[in-house]
């Protein structure tokens, strides 16, 4: 059974034309990583909505953040809250 963490996130967009939304996950939530390029495996639900995807080790920010796409927040943006179920696979 896949270990399994909740909390709310404040999404932000990352600067620049095209920017994508992330949630930070909160450090004592945070995986550790276990693949290439800082990213961990994870089954993310945000709002309701599941998809496989990974959270990454953000080496600027020095957070883990998780990737929210357009098709999964829906009409929420910069500065609106979430709610986020993350499991990790290889925990």
């Amino acid at each position: 059974m896949p270990h399994t963490v909740s909390f709310r996130a404040k999404l932000f967009k990352y600067p620049g034309k095209g920017g994508w939304h992330f949630a930070p996950v909160p450090a004592a939530k945070a995986p550790p990583v276990t693949h290439g390029w800082g990213r961990t495996p994870v089954t993310a639900t945000v709002d309701g909505t599941t998809w496989e995807t990974s959270v990454w080790w953000d080496s600027k920010s020095k957070r883990t953040l998780l990737a929210v796409p357009k098709k999964v927040r829906g009409t929420k943006g910069d500065g609106d809250t979430v709610a986020v179920i993350l499991a990790f696979k290889s925990l």
